[in-house]
């Protein structure tokens, strides 16, 4: 009865869209930004088998193209580089839209839960560090926010409610601070537009954002539920609402905050991530976009000394290891004990931006990941430690470099000494004569010390593989 009912519901949506004469996305409207130097994709909705003219200030030219059966045309049209702004005219039968204020930049699609969705006012009780100045420095007409509001379906939907927003004072409070710090470091280094479609909500598992063809694909039935009855965290409800009416539209990639709802679940969290990124790439076909992550924060979870985030901060790292064109921003050195969402936005948002700068905008010098563990070499008692993307070294601003265990084959894990010898790390131990495996950073909340010397941070990781 429920398929029926979508079936019917869809039905009548054609035939109520195949009986006007002109409707547009919501995404298609004043002050958007198209990417830049690009072949992109407009689209819409008009009487059916009918004649739509679409004119381009840029370069003066008429495009002609014909509605389907039910009313649904799409054109491809090429863009200009960045430069001043422009307008679009489409016409069908005896109506016509025109969008003014059009720039060309770079557009990326920034998504997530709750520390993505959180915006420079903050939260109750819990604020964005520098917000205030931020905002109060907001004005840039070259950045600009489309916000999707929220929704839950039960099938892909073709639209959606939202609209854009040029950055100024009275804008930007409602922007993501990652977002926004993302899109603020590139527009000053690139010297482009800069805008971020911006689709996430708070408390949201990973499965929501998947599409169904995904999931059914790469999963058994009894692997992927909706674990606790919410509408929003039924499996492919928000890719169906919040994602899926947006793929025609060109990005350049996407930046996301999430995994806290999903550390229960840590043990699939990798295939899941991978799964859901292949997707969102596979329905976009731009190829292999890039898709770059912040790593969940220390947060004390179930406890701090326990270690139920760990293992996903872990999966979260094996995606980077696992899926093409990903990087992970590390959040290990500025997490809080008793807020699961960090204060220090900012910081996270730079760190999105120096993955696009070096991979996708030819900037090399640009370092854009903390040390990641290579290998260990065991002498005696001691560990030898060695490390990837620190190749001028590592640094610890502190006396002490925190969160280090060994394990002998008895399992036991114990605080253990690290010490900087070149580009190495000397771990030792008392309690541990005969060390087999390293662990640092394993627990739910702690602060992370250990950077490469251009200040980004290692992440949490193990060498062995056991599961506790």
């Amino acid at each position: 009865m429920k398929n029926n009912l979508i079936i019917i519901i869809s039905l009548f949506t054609i035939n109520l869209i195949a009986s006007q004469d002109l409707k547009l996305p919501s995404i298609f409207n004043d002050n958007m930004v198209l990417q830049q130097d690009s072949n992109v994709f407009i689209w819409g909705w008009s009487k059916s088998r009918s004649s739509i003219s679409i004119t381009l200030s840029w370069n003066e030219k008429i495009l002609i193209t014909q509605s389907d059966e039910n009313g649904k045309w799409i054109i491809n049209i090429k863009t200009p580089k960045s430069g001043k702004s422009h307008k679009i005219s489409i016409k069908s039968g005896d109506q016509k839209v025109v969008m003014s204020n059009i720039l060309m930049g770079e557009v990326w699609l920034a998504s997530g839960q709750s520390n993505m969705q959180m915006n420079l006012n903050g939260y109750r009780n819990e604020p964005i560090l520098g917000a205030n100045d931020a905002i109060a420095n907001s004005y840039n007409s070259e950045i600009r926010f489309f916000t999707v509001e929220r929704n839950t379906s039960e099938f892909p939907l073709e639209d959606l409610e939202g609209n854009w927003s040029i950055s100024n004072q009275e804008n930007s409070p409602s922007f993501s601070a990652v977002g926004y710090s993302f899109a603020k470091y590139l527009n000053t280094v690139l010297d482009v537009p800069v805008a971020i479609i911006h689709s996430s909500w708070g408390g949201t598992p990973a499965e929501a954002w998947t599409d169904s063809k995904s999931l059914n694909n790469d999963f058994i039935k009894s692997e992927i539920k909706n674990h606790r009855g919410r509408a929003i965290d039924e499996p492919s409800s928000l890719y169906n609402a919040m994602i899926n009416p947006l793929i025609n539209f060109r990005v350049k990639g996407a930046i996301w905050y999430q995994g806290e709802s999903n550390v229960s679940r840590a043990s699939n969290y990798a295939k899941l991530k991978n799964s859901m990124i292949e997707g969102w790439r596979r329905a976009w076909n731009q190829g292999s976009f890039p898709f770059y992550f912040v790593q969940i924060s220390p947060y004390k979870y179930d406890g701090n000394d326990k270690s139920s985030s760990a293992f996903l901060r872990e999966a979260q790292l094996n995606t980077m290891f696992n899926t093409s064109n990903t990087g992970m921003v590390v959040s290990l050195d500025v997490g809080d004990e008793n807020s699961i969402h960090p204060p220090r936005k900012f910081i996270l948002g730079k760190r999105l931006a120096y993955w696009a700068l070096n991979k996708d905008y030819g900037l090399s010098t640009v370092e854009f990941s903390g040390p990641v563990f290579k290998s260990l070499e065991i002498k005696e008692n001691t560990v030898l430690l060695k490390f990837d993307y620190a190749k001028n070294g590592l640094y610890c601003p502190d006396e002490k470099i925190n969160n280090f265990e060994l394990a002998s084959q008895d399992r036991v894990f114990y605080p253990a000494n690290a010490k900087i010898k070149g580009n190495q790390l000397e771990v030792q131990s008392d309690n541990v004569k005969n060390p087999i495996h390293v662990r640092y950073g394993w627990k739910n909340y702690l602060k992370g010390n250990l950077y490469n010397t251009k200040g980004l941070p290692a992440s949490s990781f193990r060498s062995d593989s056991w599961k506790f």
